[in-house]
């Protein structure tokens, strides 16, 4: 089985170490945003801004995320870290996609 920490090329400078950084960030910031318009999409569909933070659902998250994070070679502590930090930033955004989703539309005002 290929993990991705496999995928790490050996690298002889920083220059080697931040291409290779750079080159990943053009592949996650896509993938982010995309996780981000899900976000929009949730809070379209919940009914009440208390259901927008799911505990639940947090720690399944990160269950999994751990667990992924060990399969690929990685480190379980630093996947979590990210995931409950980026976890936090959506829902602050999923929030307040969920006021801007039911405002008083602009062309309704008297």
């Amino acid at each position: 089985m290929n993990r991705a920490i496999d995928n790490t090329q050996h690298c002889t400078t920083m220059e080697d170490v931040r291409r290779h950084i750079d080159a990943l960030d053009d592949v996650l910031v896509p993938l982010l945003v995309t996780r981000g318009g899900y976000m929009t999409q949730a809070a379209r569909i919940k009914i009440d801004a208390n259901q927008v933070r799911d505990e639940e659902r947090i720690e399944a998250i990160v269950a999994r995320v751990r667990a992924r994070a060990a399969q690929e070679g990685g480190q379980p502590d630093v996947i979590e870290a990210i995931y409950r930090s980026m976890m936090e930033a959506y829902i602050a955004f999923e929030h307040r996609e969920f006021a801007r989703l039911r405002a008083p539309s602009q062309g309704s005002q008297p």
